[in-house]
């Protein structure tokens, strides 16, 4: 059974750090990513990485803030996120996706397989 389980959410203020770590199980995944949505907004591309992490992908909002790792080893994807401000606040979707195609069409929601229930960010001002 696949499951990828999101965690490291929580409260933080502006200005500060959060890492959130997805733990994959179930399958091996060639791509893996983040996406967010925050209360009365549209679900958001965030970030993405390829198989062997050569490759990544940022959305404009939160590039040379957020950094996007993965280890293989332990089928785990994490999103360091520094210099957090109140419009980050949102739920972080953890997604994966078995194809070997990796491009900028990952940064669209429909080109992944997998999702991941979400873990909470709240960054108060």
């Amino acid at each position: 059974q696949v499951q990828l389980v999101e965690s490291g959410g929580g409260l933080v203020q502006a200005g500060g750090s959060l890492r959130l770590s997805c733990a994959a199980s179930g399958r091996t995944f060639l791509a893996m990513g983040w996406f967010r949505q925050a209360p009365g907004k549209e679900r958001e591309f965030v970030a993405a990485i390829s198989w062997r992490g050569a490759n990544t992908y940022f959305a404009d909002s939160v590039k040379g803030r957020f950094t996007i790792s993965r280890d293989n080893a332990k089928n785990t994807v994490y999103l360091q996120m520094n210099t957090l401000k109140p419009e980050d606040t949102a739920i972080y979707y953890c997604v994966a996706d078995v194809t070997v195609l990796f491009g900028a069409s990952k940064t669209n929601a429909e080109t992944w397989d997998y999702w991941g229930q979400g873990t909470q960010v709240t960054v108060s001002s």
